[in-house]
């Protein structure tokens, strides 16, 4: 049953009232991180959606200290894996030990068994590390064992990689990075922002104490109301448009793209497109999704799902450009 308008409008006064937290949760964090606006709320549309978030930039970005201090303005379970190539499965997720007294095995659970999970560098995990954090990931369970074990609500990874250095890296496979709600790619901050961090750091004064601003209830209360967001069914098929043209470009004018795409975005993409927007939408305390929040996060949400050719490589072309063509050829509703 479609809302009517008084559903709408009571809905808008619940997300403007309840959507204050957003505001506290991002002054606590800029006690400690000058700028960076743009990770700050993606991580946010993360939380809001549910979704896992890999984020991508060059070392010393705050990507990491982003991360810890929005785990520790919400007061959640935080625990931080440095990935590196001799890591193990059980050094991930947990293992059996034996225990001398009782004379039986034990489960020594992992850091895997945390709200917030920063898997720092994730493309130095070999093979075997990554396959055991995508059921994590996925069913947001793990086996140790013979027994699985449900992962705390909410329960998300955020994973930082870093572009430059190849030496001893692992690229993750595309099942994994599909895994992820958003790719999002962290820039260097402003002139005034940089020499705000200069100031900062040498003067010597200890950083401020990141409080915990918001409660776990509140968060997964928000979570909820993000979902009930009201999204077109024009908005739908908006979206449906933008992945059907990632896989048949020649379909929505834009055969010059077709030599370049090798695929597509999946269903999974579409899903997470939506989530994202509705998310969007939660952060600019609104009860409806607009298509300007889809355009907001079309690049974060796909930029990881469509791959491109050789040819495309060849012709300095890159996946933003791709994305860019598509979102200025099909309909805006």
């Amino acid at each position: 049953m479609l809302p009517t308008s008084d559903d709408i409008r009571q809905l808008n006064d619940r997300i403007s009232h309840q959507a204050a937290f957003i505001d506290r949760l991002r002054d606590e964090v800029r006690q400690v991180i000058v700028g960076q606006q743009y990770m700050l709320d993606r991580l946010l549309i993360g939380l809001l959606s549910n979704g896992h978030v890999l984020l991508e930039g060059v070392p010393g970005l705050a990507k990491t200290l982003t991360i810890k201090s929005l785990a520790q303005a919400v007061h959640a379970k935080f625990s931080r894996i440095q990935f590196t190539p001799d890591l193990l499965p059980a050094d991930v997720i947990g293992t059996m030990i034996y225990h001398q007294q009782k004379n039986e095995f034990v489960v020594r659970k992992g850091p895997i068994f945390a709200n917030f999970v920063l898997a720092d560098e994730i493309n130095r995990a070999p093979a075997k590390v990554q396959s055991a954090l995508l059921e994590a990931m996925q069913e947001r369970q793990v086996t140790i064992g013979d027994q699985t074990y449900k992962l705390d609500e909410p329960f998300l990874v955020l994973a930082t990689q870093n572009p430059l250095e190849q030496e001893g890296t692992y690229p993750l496979p595309e099942a994994q990075v599909d895994r992820f709600i958003m790719k999002v790619v962290v820039g260097y901050p402003s002139r005034q922002e940089e020499q705000l961090i200069i100031r900062q750091q040498v003067q010597g004064v200890r950083p401020p104490v990141i409080q915990q601003v918001v409660s776990m209830s509140e968060l997964v209360e928000a979570r909820d109301l993000t979902r009930q967001i009201y999204m077109d069914e024009k908005i739908e098929q908006y979206i449906i448009d933008i992945v059907f043209a990632t896989r048949r470009p020649a379909e929505y004018g834009l055969a010059k793209l077709e030599p370049l795409i090798s695929y597509g975005g999946s269903p999974r993409a579409s899903i997470n497109l939506a989530l994202a927007a509705k998310a969007h939408a939660y952060l600019s305390k609104r009860a409806f999704v607009i298509p300007e929040d889809v355009k907001a996060i079309a690049k974060d949400v796909l930029r990881h799902r469509v791959g491109l050719t050789y040819e495309a490589e060849a012709e300095n072309v890159n996946v933003e450009q791709v994305i860019e063509d598509i979102l200025g050829a099909v309909q805006v509703p």
